[in-house]
């Protein structure tokens, strides 16, 4: 008799978590990008196969996923939790066994809304400046950041051959991150962006196009942007430093990188871009996620449209 066949639950008897995780990976591994993979793989290993990767499928039958879940809380952020994908895995387990893991009480943390960080015009125009002056190349990467809301990995992996001066368009094709491959080992990948909408053209605003038309005579094509050279990169974390020393040089307070995208999302709504527009440019997948994440009316709009009524 064949326990493994479909629909016949001996099978949960038998099979270890750890092939399940090694077969749900495989199952995984054409349909998403590698850098997800890999990212799958490292979370797999961390916080699951360490923990389950001996027990039998049948184990899962009656465990309290929702204590697991707590106690990683405890110890990791919201995001990361929501990350690591237990459920999804389990999911994987219910079709491929025809059995019910009640995956439907399994409550997952919700998302932690925090306010916007943004900087404002003045500390804008200090960083501007500075970057202009600067001899440093790799300041150019945070002039385009404030222009054009790019990601800080698509800003690494650019190159100056995805620049069309003529048309005044950057072609976003490519991402550059760190990955874990192991536990303790690393690598840096470049891969096409995480989304297809992420893929996209953004045009060039005037002042950016005078600096990197005034820059792009000095380099190939084939040549990193913020590098100059065609066989060296710098991996977002360097850059980050490089974008904290700036901050240091222009007495500007410091905040993480992604606020330059989210200052320039912000400036954009506020001199009236429209929203598929602006959606379009930051390469989300949905306007709604523009829409929740940068619309948001004051207390004077409000007060204004009740006083109409």
């Amino acid at each position: 008799m064949n326990i493994f066949k479909k629909g016949n639950n001996l099978t949960l008897w038998w099979v270890r978590f750890r092939r399940l995780t090694d077969n749900w990976l495989l199952y995984k591994k054409h349909k998403i990008k590698e850098s997800t993979y890999l990212n799958y793989n490292y979370i797999i290993n961390t916080y699951l196969n360490k923990k389950f990767e001996k027990k039998r499928l049948s184990y899962f039958l009656d465990y309290d996923m929702n204590e697991f879940i707590d106690n990683l809380e405890n110890n990791l952020s919201n995001k990361t939790v929501r990350d690591i994908v237990l459920k999804s895995i389990l999911k994987y387990a219910e079709r491929k066994y025809n059995t019910n893991f009640k995956l439907d009480l399994i409550t997952m943390p919700t998302s932690e809304k925090t306010e916007l960080q943004v900087f404002n015009e003045k500390e804008i125009k200090k960083i501007e400046k500075v970057c202009i002056k600067s001899e440093d190349i790799r300041n150019i990467g945070i002039l385009i950041a404030i222009y054009t809301g790019m990601r800080i990995g698509e800003i690494c992996a650019l190159k100056w051959e995805h620049i069309d001066l003529n048309k005044k368009l950057i072609n976003v094709k490519q991402t550059l991150q760190r990955v874990y491959v192991e536990k303790n080992k690393t690598k840096v990948i470049i891969t096409p962006p995480k989304t297809k909408t992420s893929e996209r053209k953004i045009p060039i605003p005037q002042m950016l196009y005078d600096e990197l038309k005034t820059r792009s005579i000095n380099y190939s094509k084939q040549a990193y942007v913020i590098t100059g050279l065609e066989d060296k990169y710098i991996e977002p974390r360097s850059f980050q430093y490089v974008y904290k020393k700036t901050l240091e040089t222009c007495e500007v307070k410091y905040r993480n990188f992604h606020c330059l995208r989210h200052t320039f999302a912000t400036r954009c709504i506020r001199v009236g871009r429209d929203i598929k527009s602006l959606s379009e440019v930051l390469g989300h997948a949905d306007v709604n996620i523009t829409l929740n994440r940068y619309v948001h009316s004051s207390y004077n709009s409000k007060k204004k449209f009740m006083e109409k009524l």
